[in-house]
């Protein structure tokens, strides 16, 4: 896979399985390339591994984006795990994804990269798996759609990890996520230059794009309180409006239009339910130590969904976040996550002492 725009990171290393990868819904990737990190060492016993799946337009590389989680002296410590975390199929950090060389063409896949769902890219985490010789995973952590795959992961793998942290998240993609996802493709798609088959097209529209996500991210409370103008006799320039057109641009430095575009449809396909008769029945094959974490003021994904989670999740918990930042929550409230995910690993299967 040639190098892509906006995606060259230290320490990323690849795995490319050499074979065909078929998906969920009919088409076939002729090949697969997977891109990760992985910090300290594997251990002699092979426990000590902590599997994160990062979220939207994440990277592989959690100790730049989750700093306050991973690090030395931190809660996931290279000095004491192994830590893996792959980039999601469809992304452009280093997975085949829409920049990615077609081979039956010769170019890139841009628009005609096939329809992924979250299944798929448990799939390619599976691979991965395998080919690192990772046999138990002691961790296996996600937010948003990094806990989506999680999710598909621990049941298509029940006896894989042993303890599942799943962060403001839902079993099913609910009809409000699915509205804010598609106002963001209609972004992208009012840009002409989304339709150039170009490794910069659709960008002005991926800014519009992320925009719109941000208003899901955070809520009317933060803003109110990040943004508030102090001149009341101001008619332009607001505060509210340059941070989304610089939240916009930053994006579209790092990121491309084409790979949002199928990861945003991918977040569609999100249901456990499908092909396994009921939500019950899907999430009841899960044998992990499970702990699922809303977030008080997140309206993308609100405390709710993940209350359903652990109801149907055997011997599961749910503890909440208490948090101004809405969804991004998980990213930012370092203290109480670590405080959380610390007492979780205490206490037994029956929420007893351990």
């Amino acid at each position: 896979m040639p190098p892509q725009k906006h995606c060259i990171f230290p320490l990323l290393k690849t795995f490319t399985t050499g074979k065909p990868f078929p998906l969920e819904l009919g088409p076939v990737l002729p090949d697969l390339t997977i891109g990760y990190h992985t910090h300290g060492r594997l251990n002699a016993s092979k426990d000590n591994v902590i599997w994160i799946c990062h979220a939207l337009t994440a990277n592989s590389d959690p100790m730049e984006w989750w700093p306050g989680l991973v690090g030395p002296g931190k809660l996931f410590d290279p000095d004491h795990h192994f830590i893996v975390c792959a980039n999601m199929l469809g992304s452009c950090y280093g997975t085949t994804g829409p920049l990615s060389v077609n081979p039956g063409t010769g170019t890139a896949w841009y628009r005609d990269f096939p329809e992924i769902t979250i299944r798929d890219m448990a799939a390619a985490h599976e691979l991965l798996r395998h080919h690192l010789g990772i046999s138990s995973i002691h961790t296996l952590i996600g937010g948003s759609i990094g806990a989506h795959q999680a999710m598909e992961w621990a049941i298509s793998q029940p006896h894989l990890v042993e303890n599942l942290v799943l962060l403001a998240t839902n079993a099913v993609i609910s009809p409000w996520a699915i509205a804010f996802n598609q106002s963001q493709r209609m972004a992208i798609e009012a840009d002409p230059s989304f339709f150039s088959q170009s490794p910069d097209g659709g960008l002005a529209g991926l800014k519009a794009a992320r925009s719109i996500a941000l208003l899901s991210y955070r809520n009317l409370q933060t803003y109110n309180r990040t943004q508030q103008e102090t001149d009341i006799n101001k008619t332009g320039g607001f505060k509210a409006s340059s941070y989304q057109e610089y939240q916009g641009e930053k994006l579209v430095k790092r990121y491309n239009a084409y790979s949002y575009h199928v990861i945003a449809r991918a977040m569609d396909t999100h249901n456990v339910a499908r092909h396994r008769e009921s939500i019950a029945k899907a999430l009841g094959v899960i044998r992990s130590k499970t702990l699922a974490v809303g977030i008080s003021s997140d309206i993308l994904f609100p405390p709710d969904d993940l209350k359903i989670i652990v109801k149907h999740v055997p011997g599961s918990r749910y503890a909440e976040i208490n948090s101004d930042y809405g969804h991004d929550g998980f990213l930012i409230e370092d203290a109480q996550l670590t405080s959380i995910i610390q007492t979780f690993y205490k206490t037994g299967e029956n929420g007893s002492a351990a």
